[in-house]
């Protein structure tokens, strides 16, 4: 029977990030698929700069920005494409040292974090593999799976089951997790075109407010473009195979541009979810990704939730594997991450009923207030912002009881020296950023534990960070989340955990 720390069930973008960033821990795992192949179609296509922030750690700043694109924001228009509010969103580099929101191909996405995984060599990627069982023990996880060109049977013994296999997979099942569903229920029309011919149109989120077909429209990439359309009652995707019926959907848009000209890659149908799952552990197997949460896309963070379920469970594993954090952190993730997602969640739904609901007399309301919404103070930053709501508290997190303060947020990825920043500098270890200069045995000590000291002097972005949130020091985990401010150093020092130093190289410059 063979063994491994970790199996990882399935390998979407969640299951190849948490497999890597194991790997970057020095932690051996397995990812195991049903299917030998990358997906071929688009399924996802919008990050933000956190999300970003995230695959650069992966090692993936530059390759990620070849395949991706900055997205301008968002723009609400009616039937004739006339804008009825704007929301710009800054495509240079922010707090994170990213744009603020991204376009890319999914399959692109998953060919670089395939490519990315096979440069360690404790990571293997092994596909037409199902998993058909999950038995869990006092020590570990007998993985039953079944070889899906052959047929043979096999078991994999693991330490921890990370179920990254989707919506439809098996692992949710496993634990006897089951789906709340939230209240939103819709069935769009999704349509993928390629063309080499320039539409022409401004380089964001186009959100259509027609009362007889919402939709919305982006450019994915210099030849991709990505339609959505709200289905009605009695109609299913089939009905748009014909060209007749598809083709004057998407022709505000294309204009006079030959239908020869344009390639519909894809036109399905999706009926878009609001659901958590009711648990996202049992033991020593969890939930990440769309096992554990689903989210409609009017707010695009679908796939940057199950990159974040990643970034938060796997430096929290590989400290229980090697024994420097106890195995109660395991408890944090689903704290953490449970009320984060649901919070993006409820946001998406929100956007996604003020969008599309009611009818004629909701597009008319949106005619009128729509235009007025830039009037509305702080409205601006709220609808363009990319900073997602603060952490819980946890054993991890703590935050004052009235949740102010940086404890919980993400420290920001600042720049310290010429084109290196924070998250160059922590490179995946504990790390306290202050303004106040710790001792010679402060430093030597939190060294030892394999922390590193951020010095934040007068005038640095990391400064004005830490003024903003009333600490002159800060104690940030390894994932970027703020463990705890403020307080005496002293007192911050004693909060990080005794680990040993990281494993893994720096990430790249950003």
């Amino acid at each position: 029977m063979t063994a491994v720390p970790v199996v990882i069930v399935g390998a979407g973008p969640t299951g190849l990030t948490a497999a890597t960033l194991l790997a970057q821990h020095g932690v051996r795992c397995l990812v195991l698929d049903r299917w030998a192949e990358i997906y071929p179609l688009p399924r996802a296509v919008a990050l933000d700069d956190e999300v970003h922030r995230i695959l650069a750690r992966l090692g993936l700043r530059e390759e990620f920005a070849a395949i991706s694109r900055p997205h301008r924001g968002l723009r609400l228009v009616d039937r004739s494409l006339r804008v009825l509010a704007e929301f710009p969103r800054d495509v240079t580099p922010g707090r994170h040292g990213y744009p603020q929101g991204s376009l890319f191909d999914q399959p692109e996405l998953e060919a670089i974090l395939r490519r990315n995984l096979g440069r360690h060599d404790n990571a293997t990627l092994r596909g037409d593999t199902e998993v058909t069982a999950l038995t869990q023990d006092a020590d570990g996880v007998a993985v039953s799976v079944t070889d899906t060109v052959t047929g043979a049977p096999g078991v994999v013994r693991a330490g921890y089951v990370l179920g990254c296999d989707g919506a439809n997979g098996s692992t949710r099942a496993a634990i006897g997790a089951g789906m709340r569903d939230l209240g939103f229920t819709q069935r769009w029309l999704v349509v993928d075109v390629v063309t080499e011919a320039e539409l022409g149109h401004w380089e964001g989120v186009h959100q259509l407010c027609d009362p007889v077909r919402a939709g919305t429209y982006l450019r994915v990439g210099p030849t991709r473009h990505r339609w959505e359309f709200l289905l009605a009652p009695g109609e299913a995707a089939a009905d748009f195979r014909d060209p007749a019926r598809l083709y004057p959907l998407v022709a505000p848009w294309t204009g006079a541009v030959p239908r020869a000209e344009l390639e519909v890659v894809r036109a399905a149908e999706y009926t878009f979810r609001a659901q958590v799952a009711d648990r996202w552990r049992d033991r020593r197997i969890f939930l990440l990704g769309d096992a554990a949460h689903l989210t409609p896309p009017f707010v695009g963070q679908g796939l940057g939730a199950g990159l974040r379920d990643a970034m938060n469970l796997a430096w929290k594993l590989a400290g229980v594997l090697d024994g420097s954090l106890p195995e109660g952190v395991l408890d944090t993730y689903e704290t953490e991450r449970r009320r984060h997602a649901h919070a993006m969640i409820r946001l998406a739904k929100l956007v996604g009923v003020a969008m599309t609901a009611g009818g004629r007399w909701g597009d008319a309301v949106r005619r009128v207030v729509a235009p007025r919404l830039r009037l509305v103070p702080g409205l601006q930053r709220l609808a363009t912002d990319s900073e997602t709501p603060a952490l819980r508290r946890s054993a991890l997190v703590r935050r004052p009881p009235l949740g102010r303060g940086v404890a919980g947020r993400l420290c920001p990825n600042a720049v310290l020296d010429g084109d290196v920043r924070f998250d160059d500098v922590a490179a995946g270890r504990f790390a306290v950023v202050t303004s106040v200069a710790p001792s010679a045995e402060q430093r030597a000590d939190l060294t030892r534990r394999g922390a590193v000291v951020v010095d934040a002097p007068p005038g640095s972005e990391l400064r004005r960070w830490l003024a903003g949130g009333r600490a002159r020091a800060a104690v940030v985990r390894p994932d970027g989340t703020v463990l705890a401010a403020g307080g005496t150093l002293a007192d911050l020092c004693r909060a990080v955990p005794g680990l040993p130093p990281a494993r893994h190289p720096p990430t790249s410059r950003v």
